[in-house]
């Protein structure tokens, strides 16, 4: 079994900045490509940022130049640093992992619980 909790939500104001953590345990073999989606209130959920294992990064538009996404690989944990934030990036944001489970098991996607980012106008 593989968790990914999750941390660092909250409340700002525009402009400001969020650090997001997630952290994963288990019976993993290694992490593949790690990642942050959100999804606002009334839309679909959406791809934010992903890292592969070797520090391959992608950002959605929206969000580049204001959020980096990094990892540890020795605390399996990934980060998401938020700056200069919007009120559109009001969302719950979801950490997601591809995680190799070991030899002769195909990998899975894990998702973490969901933390709130709310930025206030």
């Amino acid at each position: 079994q593989v968790q990914l909790i999750e941390s660092g939500g909250g409340l700002v104001q525009a402009g400001g900045s969020l650090r997001l953590s997630c952290a994963a345990s288990g019976s993993i073999f290694s992490i593949n490509a790690m990642g942050w989606y959100r999804q606002a209130p009334g839309k679909q959920r959406e791809l934010v940022t992903t890292i592969s294992s070797g520090g391959v990064t992608v950002y959605t538009d929206s969000v580049k130049g204001r959020f980096t996404i990094s990892r540890d690989n020795a605390r399996s944990t990934v980060y998401l640093q938020m700056n200069s934030l919007r009120p559109e990036d009001t969302a719950v944001y979801y950490c997601n992992a591809h995680v190799d489970l070991g030899p002769r098991i195909s990998p899975r996607n894990y998702w973490g619980q969901g933390t709130q980012v709310t930025v206030s106008s």
